[in-house]
C-alpha cells in the first residue's frame, strides 16, 4: 500500500522559533485569561451608499467608549459614530440597556436595539427590542407586551414585524400601533413566522417572515407541529424540584411538521395561502422575494431530499409554478444564495450536478443558459453579483482543497481572476454595490490579517494585522502545523495536518491524538487559523503529544464523488479511513503505535467512539463528547439526507452504530454529555452506557447538568478541557 507524506512550509515559523525563550501554554491562558485572543473586525456591515461601513469600535481614542462606528472603505478612516453603547438609554430610564445586537433600517435613520436576549436553540433567540432614532437619540420600546423574536424593519423603514408566542405582529412606527396578524400560534402546536427545531438546525433557518420589496406584503411560514412527537428533558436548574421540558423533535423516519406558506396583505389585512403542492411530507427550505414585488420564490424538496424544485408564486392569489427542477441519485443540498438577475428572465444557481460545486445561469424557462464556473474544484461561498459590471464574485478551493481564495468572473465564464494573494484561507465581505470588500486572511500558522480591498483585489488598507498575537505565538513556542497526505486502503488520497512537539528527541517515540469530526459537509484540514481549538492542541503538543487531523471520505470540498460515497452507510468508510491513518502513523519512526488515541465532538464523538470499537487493536483511548451513538435517535432532515429512511436501510443505520459495536471495545473511553442537549440528546450516551454494561466494558463518564450541545455555560468549558487533558495524560 503506497503512502506518502509531504510538508507545506510554515508561513510564520523559522528556526528562530526553536531558539526563542518558551513560555508554557496553560488551560488558564486558553479559557480564562484570553492570552491568545485575536483582534477582529466585528459587526462590519456596508451602508447603502457602498462607500462606508459600520463596525464596532471606540468613539474616540481617549475615552475608549464602545460604539458602532462608521468607516470609509477607501481610507479606512473613522467618519462618524452611529451610537455609543452608553447612550442606549430608554426614554424615562437612567441607565443604558445591556446591548445584545442591532438591526439598521434601510434608510439608516433608525436602529433596532436588542437587549435581555435569551437563546432558544442554536440560532433562535427572543429579546426585548427598542427603536433608537439616530437623529433625536430617543429610544422607545418596540412593544410592551412581552419579548419578541425575529424583529425586522420593513424595506421602507416605517414598520417592524416580529413574532411573539408563535404569532406575527406588525408595529407602525409612525403611530406606535401594534397589530396582530395571526392568532392561532401555540407552543408545540402551531408556529407562525418562525420555524421548528429541525428547520432551524438542519436548514440553518430560524426566520420565517419576509417583507416584500415594496413593504406592502409579508410572506410567512406556518408550521403545524401537532403530529410531531415530543422529546422530553429534565432541567435540574437550582430549585428544589427539577422541571420537565418538552419540545417537538422529529427523529429519523418519524412524522415531520406540516409546513405551509402564506402572504399577508397590509392593505386588506388578509392572508392568502400559497400553493406549495398537495404533499405534506416535504420540505420548503428557502423562501425569498424576487425583484418583482408580487412574485415570491421558494424551494420545494421531497422527504428523501433527492428532488428539489424552484417555484414562483403569485403573491396576490397564491398560485405557483415550477421554474426549475434538479434531481440526484443520492441527495441534494441547499446552496445560498439564489441570485435573481435584473433581466427578470434568469437567476444564478449553485449545484454539484457536474461532479463539482459550480455556478450556473438558469433561465426562468428552466433551461440552463450557461455554466459560469468549470473545473475540478468546489465553490465554497457565493458573495454576489455586480449588476453594473456584470461580474460574479465567489470563493473556491481551486488548486488546493485545504485553501480558500476569492475570485471574480463574468457570467459567460470570461475574465476569471483570483483576487486574493495571500496563501491560506481568504474570505470576503462585500460592500453594497460590490465596489469594495473586507478580506479576512489567515493560514494554519498565521492569525487573522484583515484588509480593505477594492473589487479588483487591490489592497487599500490594513485594518488588523494581529502582529502582537503572532509575536506571542513565537514566545510561547507554538509548533507549526504541517500538512500531509495519506492514502487509504482503497487508494484514496486524504488530506491531513500534524502538530509535533517542538523539541522532539532523536530515537524517542511519541503518543498521537487524532482529532476527528468526519461528517458530511465538514472539513478539519483547512489552512486557516482555528483559535482555541488550535491553542489546546498546541498545549498538548508542548506536553509531548503529536496531534493529527485527517479529513476522511465523506467530507466536503473535494467533489461530489468524494463527499457522497458514504451515502446510506455513514460510519463505514469514515472509520476505515481513520483506522488507516492510525496504522500509517504507527509506522513512523517517532510514533509509538501502542499509544494512539482519538477524540471528537458531536459527529466527531460518533466517530471516536465507533473507531475505538471497530479499531480496537489500533486505538488505545477515545474521548467522545456529545456523540450520536445510533442514527435512529437523530433528527429526520439530517439523518435521512445521508441515510435514507430507516425502514428502507436498516443495515445502514445499525451496522456502524456505536451502540451495536461495544462488544469489540478494548481501549479506554471517556464519554461526555450535557443533559440539556437539545441537538444530540443525552439519550445517545445513556444507550451507549447500556451497551457498555451489557458488554461488561468499563468506561469513564462526565455529565454536565442542563448544558446544551456546546457545554459552554459558566465554568463548563474550562472544567471539561481540564478533564480531557488529564484523561489524555493518564491514557496516552
Amino acid at each position: 500500500m503506497k503512502r506518502f507524506i509531504s510538508t507545506i512550509s510554515a508561513f510564520l515559523f523559522g528556526t528562530t522559533l526553536f531558539l526563542s525563550a518558551q513560555n508554557t501554554i496553560t488551560l488558564d491562558d486558553i479559557y480564562k485569561n484570553g492570552t491568545f485572543r485575536a483582534e477582529y473586525s466585528y459587526g462590519g456591515a456596508s451602508l447603502k451608499d457602498g462607500e462606508h461601513y459600520v463596525a464596532f469600535g471606540v468613539a474616540d481614542s481617549i475615552k475608549k467608549e464602545q460604539a458602532l462606528v462608521e468607516y470609509e472603505y477607501k481610507t479606512g478612516k473613522q467618519i462618524a459614530v452611529f451610537f455609543k453603547l452608553n447612550e442606549l438609554i430608554p426614554t424615562g430610564e437612567t441607565k443604558p440597556v445591556d446591548f445584545a445586537n442591532y438591526v439598521l433600517s434601510s434608510d439608516e435613520s433608525k436602529v433596532l436595539i436588542a437587549t435581555e436576549q435569551e437563546h432558544i436553540y442554536r440560532y433562535s433567540t427572543k429579546e426585548t427590542n427598542y427603536v433608537y432614532d439616530l437623529k433625536t437619540k430617543k429610544m422607545t420600546p418596540l412593544s410592551t407586551n412581552g419579548k419578541q423574536r425575529l424583529a425586522a424593519f420593513s424595506p421602507d423603514g416605517k414598520k417592524v414585524s416580529f413574532v411573539r408566542d408563535n404569532n406575527i405582529f406588525i408595529v407602525d412606527l409612525e403611530t406606535g400601533k401594534e397589530s396582530q396578524v395571526t392568532t392561532d400560534g401555540e407552543w408545540n402546536k402551531i408556529i407562525n413566522g418562525g420555524t421548528d427545531w429541525v428547520y432551524e438546525e438542519e436548514f440553518a433557518l430560524p426566520n420565517g417572515l419576509y417583507w416584500s420589496p415594496d413593504s406592502k406584503k409579508v410572506a410567512y411560514y406556518r408550521f403545524d407541529e401537532s403530529r410531531v412527537k415530543e422529546f422530553q428533558m429534565t432541567m435540574y436548574n437550582t430549585g428544589l424540584y427539577p422541571e420537565p421540558y418538552s419540545y417537538k423533535y422529529p427523529k429519523a423516519g418519524e412524522e415531520n411538521s406540516s409546513v405551509t406558506l402564506h402572504v399577508y396583505d397590509l392593505a386588506t389585512k388578509q392572508s392568502i395561502p400559497v400553493n406549495v403542492g398537495a404533499k405534506t411530507d416535504q420540505y420548503i427550505p428557502r423562501v425569498m422575494w424576487t425583484k418583482d414585488a408580487n412574485t415570491l420564490a421558494f424551494l420545494r424538496l421531497n422527504r428523501l431530499q433527492n428532488n428539489m424544485e424552484l417555484l414562483f408564486a403569485n403573491a396576490t392569489d397564491g398560485t405557483a409554478r415550477v421554474i426549475y427542477t434538479e434531481k440526484s441519485d443520492t441527495y441534494l443540498e441547499v446552496y445560498d444564495p439564489i441570485v435573481f438577475l435584473p433581466d427578470g428572465k434568469s437567476f444564478l444557481w449553485t449545484s454539484d450536478m457536474d461532479g463539482w460545486v459550480q455556478e450556473y445561469q438558469i433561465g426562468t424557462d428552466g433551461k440552463i443558459m450557461n455554466q459560469i464556473t468549470k473545473g475540478e474544484f468546489d465553490i465554497t461561498d457565493v458573495y454576489g453579483y455586480d449588476e453594473k459590471t456584470k461580474t460574479f464574485y465567489y470563493q473556491s478551493d481551486e488548486g488546493n482543497a485545504t485553501q480558500r481564495d476569492v475570485y471574480s468572473i463574468k457570467l459567460d465564464g470570461s475574465s476569471k481572476k483570483k483576487l486574493s494573494t495571500r496563501v491560506g484561507t481568504n474570505t470576503a465581505n462585500f460592500s453594497e454595490g460590490m465596489k469594495y470588500y473586507l478580506n479576512v486572511f489567515s493560514n494554519a500558522n498565521t492569525p487573522y490579517f484583515i484588509t480593505v480591498n477594492s473589487s479588483n483585489g487591490k489592497q487599500i488598507k490594513v485594518l488588523k494585522d494581529n502582529a502582537k498575537l503572532a509575536q506571542k505565538v513565537l514566545t510561547y513556542g507554538f509548533s507549526p502545523k504541517e500538512f500531509f497526505k495519506v492514502t487509504d486502503r482503497d487508494g484514496v488520497s486524504l488530506n491531513g495536518w500534524m502538530i509535533k512537539p517542538n523539541k522532539m528527541e532523536a530515537g524517542k517515540k511519541y503518543p498521537v491524538l487524532q482529532v476527528v469530526y468526519g461528517g458530511p459537509g465538514s472539513n478539519m484540514v483547512v489552512d486557516a487559523w482555528t483559535g482555541s481549538g488550535l491553542y489546546w492542541h498546541e498545549m498538548l503538543a508542548q506536553q509531548g503529544v503529536i496531534i493529527v487531523a485527517v479529513d476522511n471520505r465523506g467530507t466536503e470540498f473535494r467533489g461530489k464523488a468524494f463527499k457522497k460515497c458514504t451515502y446510506g452507510q455513514m460510519g463505514k468508510l469514515e472509520s476505515a479511513d481513520q483506522i488507516d491513518v492510525a496504522k500509517y502513523l504507527g509506522t513512523l519512526p517517532y510514533v509509538d503505535k501502542n499509544r494512539i488515541g482519538i477524540w471528537g465532538w458531536s459527529y466527531g464523538g460518533y466517530m471516536s467512539s465507533l473507531c475505538l470499537a471497530v479499531g480496537a487493536d489500533v486505538f488505545k483511548m477515545a474521548i467522545a463528547v456529545a456523540p450520536v451513538t445510533n442514527w435512529r435517535f437523530y433528527d429526520s432532515i439530517y439523518t435521512e439526507r445521508y441515510m435514507g429512511l430507516p425502514k428502507d436501510n436498516a443495515h445502514g443505520y445499525d451496522d456502524f452504530s456505536p451502540v451495536n459495536n461495544m462488544d469489540k471495545l478494548k481501549g479506554k473511553l471517556l464519554l461526555v454529555h450535557g443533559t440539556g442537549d437539545d441537538n444530540v440528546h443525552f439519550q445517545n450516551s445513556v444507550e451507549l452506557i447500556n451497551a457498555l454494561i451489557d458488554a461488561n466494558k468499563q468506561y469513564e463518564f462526565y455529565m454536565y447538568p442542563d448544558r446544551n450541545h456546546g457545554i459552554r455555560d459558566g465554568n463548563s468549558t474550562y472544567h471539561l478541557y481540564t478533564k480531557m487533558t488529564d484523561f489524555i495524560k493518564t491514557n496516552l
